[in-house]
């Protein structure tokens, strides 16, 4: 008798958006390859106050202690690491969405310049939804 089972995501990350109050929010798709996530960049002014909202669909059955954790580097340099409990999700057909609490952008002349920042999207069995890379740019405007 055969056994097998086919590899499935319980959890399909969608999309990150940088959420600015009286901006557009500026969104990753997250389906797409690693290599074109990895390309994109945020541009983001000094001090303003920002979040992070992921988009996400639950497939099949509960996850249980859903965790955003994001590891923020300059030049290579782990400068913060932060990780949000996002909760526990039943199984839905629509897109749900977790939002951050709000953060300051770092500022100051020694504060600007681009970060790498790796995401990962995991649960309470540390199951690996998703993991990938993308930048932010820290200016001293938007322009």
């Amino acid at each position: 008798m055969f056994h097998f089972s086919l590899p499935f995501h319980q959890v399909i990350v969608k999309a990150l958006a940088l959420v600015v109050e009286g901006r557009d929010d500026e969104v990753i798709d997250l389906t797409q390859s690693l290599e074109e996530i990895k390309k994109r960049s945020f541009t983001l002014k000094e001090g303003v106050k920002f979040r992070i909202r992921i988009d996400f669909m639950v497939q099949r059955e509960i996850v249980h202690g859903l965790k955003y954790v994001q590891k923020t580097l300059k030049m290579s340099i782990p400068v913060d690491k932060m990780t949000h409990m996002v909760g526990s999700y039943a199984p839905k057909t629509e897109v749900q969405s977790y939002l951050t609490p709000p953060e300051d952008a770092p500022s100051g002349m020694m504060k600007r310049g681009t970060y790498s920042i790796n995401s990962l999207f995991t649960d309470d069995d540390k199951s690996e939804h998703l993991k990938w890379e993308w930048s932010l740019e820290i200016k001293k405007d938007w322009a």
